[in-house]
């Protein structure tokens, strides 16, 4: 399961399918709906919140909005109804961590997204997150 700290809007088709899938996943989880993945690492970000479906459900209207840009029929009425205002905290060695991480998927999956992306020096996180200086997290499995 990846969560990605990055913005959408730079996964290729099968990624943001993918985490499409995966979030709707998570969102079960913390809803209590199956027992699978409770203590997944990814899953941390948002359990710490006052309201973790919640903050799911607008890490997912992210997606959703991205996919319906790319011309994808994503089933928004899956998106919980909780509303989550404000933002969570990502540090700038994650985001870059999965910048790496995500570049080295796209040269064997998807060169042309990756050449597509080469100008990009700068990426920005999902519309969730405000990067804030540190490291890559403890519970990224590093490569």
């Amino acid at each position: 399961m990846r969560l990605w700290t990055l913005h959408p809007k730079y996964l290729d088709a099968k990624g943001l399918v993918a985490l499409w899938r995966e979030a709707l996943l998570a969102q079960k989880v913390l809803r209590g709906e199956t027992r699978g993945y409770q203590y997944h690492p990814q899953l941390l970000r948002f359990a710490g919140t006052n309201n973790p479906p919640a903050a799911l459900a607008a890490y997912l209207k992210a997606v959703h909005e991205e996919a319906g840009q790319r011309g994808y029929k994503f089933d928004g009425s899956k998106i919980g109804r909780g509303r989550f205002h404000g933002s969570l905290e990502e540090t700038r060695g994650q985001l870059f961590y999965e910048w790496r991480h995500l570049r080295r998927k796209l040269k064997k999956r998807d060169p042309k997204k990756l050449r597509e992306l080469n100008s990009v020096k700068n990426p920005v996180p999902h519309p969730m997150f405000r990067i804030v200086p540190g490291a890559v997290r403890g519970w990224e499995k590093l490569k």
